[in-house]
């Protein structure tokens, strides 16, 4: 599989979200288009537009450091915006939209930034919810926003209290209580996100385990349990949960079924590479695990499973395919990015 055979497969649109492009009236704007899962997002968004039959236009908005990737998006026949959403003069340049899917915000990098990150995570989305009063916004936020779990209860939902752990977290929930405040104070329908993790063959916690493992490195266990989602799957529940925007705000998790061992997935890797697998640590009593049979009910399970997923990482991996070179720190328990 080719990288651009890769894209094609990411953004194929699902049944679901093919049908609720046809069910949702309006152009999209994606902010923030240009990190990992954006153009992903974007590009499903309009193949499902043009499959549904809807006559819709996507814009992605972006700062765009590099010049290839607009490009690549007007190519797929995403309008593209350069700005700078933290620059004020930016809102009056944004394109009108009845749907916004908002994607902007900082987390690698955030140790050592902190007042950056808090003007993006947690700023930015009242300019937004200003510019954007009158649309409804589907808003990612993270499952980090929980904090740690016990294994046993196989995840934090929606409805359980927040425990941020780490500045980066915490600047998370100020994003979701700024979207909260304006979502009732002017009636904006606003859903939140709370993603836990989206992955696919270049990067994700997975592909971080199995380089490790391809690498003869030991793994991590004290963050014995993760969630991982095809991400793919996380777009298309990600564009039909603008439909299930509300005011005042409601959440959602986007997430696998079910939570993964790390050993087990390290060891799944070692057979699939013919090579050993090797520790460091054991696995803690608590984990960062969300519970996503609300969003399941809702969009259906994901199509492609875990262990599908592990075993293309194990291909590409395999065969030295590319990766982003951004390690996800999945295995921090002190919230530090």
């Amino acid at each position: 599989m080719t990288t651009a055979e890769l894209d094609d497969l990411l953004s194929e649109p699902t049944p679901g979200a093919v049908d609720a492009m046809r069910r949702l009236s309006g152009d999209i704007v994606v902010l923030g288009v240009g990190g990992k899962m954006g153009p992903t997002l974007a590009r499903m968004a309009k193949r499902a537009s043009l499959l549904a039959g809807a006559d819709r236009r996507v814009f992605g908005v972006s700062r765009f450091s590099s010049p290839q990737l607009p490009r690549l998006l007007q190519s797929w026949g995403i309008e593209t915006v350069e700005a700078d959403l933290l620059d004020p003069a930016s809102p009056a340049r944004l394109p009108d939209a009845p749907n916004v899917i908002y994607m902007a915000g900082m987390k690698f990098g955030t140790t050592g930034q902190e007042p950056l990150t808090w003007a993006m995570n947690a700023y930015l989305p009242a300019v937004v919810c200003q510019r954007y009063r009158r649309s409804r916004i589907a808003a990612f936020s993270t499952g980090n926003v929980y904090g740690l779990t016990p294994v046993r209860s196989g995840g934090s939902s929606e409805h359980d209290p927040l425990n941020p752990i780490g500045e980066y977290a915490m600047s998370c929930v100020g994003r979701e209580r700024m979207f909260e405040y304006f979502s009732r104070a002017l009636g904006v329908p606003v859903v939140l996100l709370r993603l836990n993790y989206a992955v696919e063959m270049r990067y994700g916690v997975l592909v971080d385990i199995a380089q490790r493992v391809h690498a003869g490195l030991p793994v991590p266990l004290r963050m014995g349990y993760l969630n991982a989602i095809w991400q793919g799957d996380a777009c298309a529940m990600s564009l039909q949960a603008l439909a299930h925007a509300a005011a005042p705000a409601t959440a959602l998790n986007i997430a696998g079924p079910e939570p993964l061992s790390v050993r087990a997935i390290a060891e799944h890797f070692a057979a699939r590479f013919g090579r050993r697998a090797t520790f460091d640590g054991v696995e803690s009593d608590d984990a960062l695990l969300s519970d996503a049979r609300r969003s399941h009910e809702l969009f259906g399970r994901p199509l492609v499973g875990a262990g599908q997923l592990m075993d293309w990482i194990a291909e590409w991996i395999g065969r030295g395919g590319e990766t982003l070179g951004k390690p996800t720190h999945f295995e921090d328990r002190a919230g530090r990015f």
